[in-house]
């Protein structure tokens, strides 16, 4: 009998604190039109001073736990995706497992950016498969809005983001119903590194900070929004196509498509270019902004919480992000 890695229970956590567009126009030049027209983002939550990313991992984890009727002493492992940790080093799966109080268990950072909700997904699932593990708490946070450059320069990047965090209790389906993660899609291309990155802070320095790295702005976020656009509308597809194929499906099977929250322009394209009905796309960048590895989580959780994901629905998921790093994923509610 095949084991599936089925979702046992998810949920999410967005900081209270809500950031209109109108808010961003009394900090840096730009306008609600603008940001609208551009991204299709209305508002996007950002976590208080103090507050880390950790934080809201926890958060989302204990009502994750609860979701899914678990004691939190059953979770054996621990996977952890963002690109924002509380520190350089470590990462915040062991925070996250030492604010959860839980045993000596191992937890593991992904750094793979917008991508690395499926990449963490990928790597739980073979994890589940192997029975390495039976119990997986799998945490998706960022909180980058302490970190965005509100000047002229940096409004692109700017308008963007919000802070937020998933989680999901991840265990084996031994039944033959089929539910669960079908497969997973992993690609990169390095070679496009520096179209989407921070720079600084960087091992090639010394001393790693510096003043001067302050004044140059390069430890804030950088794109070149033209060649991210035009490789995430191309890569996205090609990798719901490889995940379709790989499954014996076409798109008109698919019930949902999650892509990740980037920007409303890229979910559309997308669309477009698989030619699936726009009703059928899980959006909600216009309320969250793009809270890059946590976008996918945290847009599945809504769509589920609010009854558009039923059970026996066919889900596939897409990412594209910094590294060049893009993923797709087929899940079976």
């Amino acid at each position: 009998m095949s084991v599936t890695t089925f979702i046992k229970g998810i949920s999410h956590f967005l900081p209270p604190r809500i950031i209109t567009n109108a808010d961003l126009e009394k900090i840096m030049p730009t306008t609600d039109e603008w940001i609208r027209q551009r991204t299709g983002i209305l508002e996007r939550h950002y976590a208080d001073p103090g507050i880390g990313t950790s934080d809201l991992a926890y958060e989302a984890a204990l009502r994750a736990i609860e979701d899914a009727k678990i004691d939190k002493s059953e979770i054996d492992f621990i996977i952890a995706a963002t690109l924002s940790p509380d520190y350089y080093f470590p990462g915040i799966g062991v925070l996250v497992q030492a604010k959860l109080g839980l045993n000596q268990i191992g937890a593991l950072d992904i750094r793979n950016q917008c991508s690395g909700f499926i990449y963490a997904l990928s790597v739980a699932d073979q994890y589940i498969k192997t029975q390495t593990y039976k119990k997986i708490l799998l945490v998706a946070a960022e909180l980058q809005s302490s970190n965005l450059d509100h000047s002229y320069d940096g409004r692109d990047m700017a308008a963007l983001f919000g802070d937020g965090a998933a989680a999901l209790i991840l265990e084996p389906n031994h039944s033959n119903g089929g539910h669960g993660i079908l497969s997973t899609h992993l690609f990169s291309d390095g070679r496009f590194a520096s179209e989407l990155l921070m720079e600084k802070p960087s091992s090639k320095d010394n001393p790693v900070f510096s003043q001067k790295m302050l004044e140059s702005k390069r430890c804030f976020p950088r794109m070149n929004g033209k060649t991210v656009f035009k490789n995430a509308v191309e890569k996205m597809p090609e990798a719901v196509n490889a995940a379709l194929k790989h499954n014996n499906l076409t798109i008109e099977d698919v019930d949902h498509l999650i892509p990740h929250q980037a920007n409303d322009r890229i979910s559309l394209m997308v669309a477009h270019k698989l030619k699936i009905p726009v009703e059928k796309v899980i959006r909600n960048i216009h309320r969250t902004g793009n809270t890059t590895a946590a976008s996918i989580p945290i847009a599945l959780d809504e769509a589920v919480k609010e009854g558009r994901i039923k059970q026996g629905d066919l889900i596939v998921l897409t990412a594209f992000g910094s590294g060049f790093t893009w993923a797709s994923a087929v899940i079976r509610w």
